[in-house]
């Protein structure tokens, strides 16, 4: 048997619609992760069924907001969260959104571009 596990770069218009789309036929989320490029970031948000991995890859802009998953996805508030609070990214509308404190850290936002 042959598994799946792609990595689908898709637009800020197609990120809500295919996570909804997701939920709908039955994907969890698995993980949501954060990366930095040069005033950008990457984010990487990872759905499984079964055996099969999907990822949405959304780049957006250092300031650009992001919609949350959190209405769709509730679990999805500690990642959401975490990239929040270590890279700076605007996750907007986030349910338990805990305001940069989900971590006991020196330093503000430690993976955010210094400008």
């Amino acid at each position: 048997m042959e598994y799946m596990n792609t990595i689908e770069p898709i637009t800020m218009e197609q990120f809500l619609p295919s996570v909804i789309r997701f939920k709908m036929d039955g994907w969890r989320v698995v993980q949501i992760c954060a990366a930095r490029l040069p005033e950008q970031y990457e984010l990487s948000y990872s759905f499984a069924k079964e055996y099969d991995m999907r990822t949405l890859r959304l780049t957006v802009n250092q300031d650009q907001p992001v919609s949350s998953i959190t209405q769709v996805y509730p679990c999805a508030f500690i990642q959401e969260n975490e990239v929040a609070e270590l890279f700076g990214v605007n996750i907007e509308s986030m349910e338990n959104d805990y305001q940069h404190r989900l971590y006991r850290i020196d330093q503000d936002m430690p993976f955010k571009e210094k400008g």
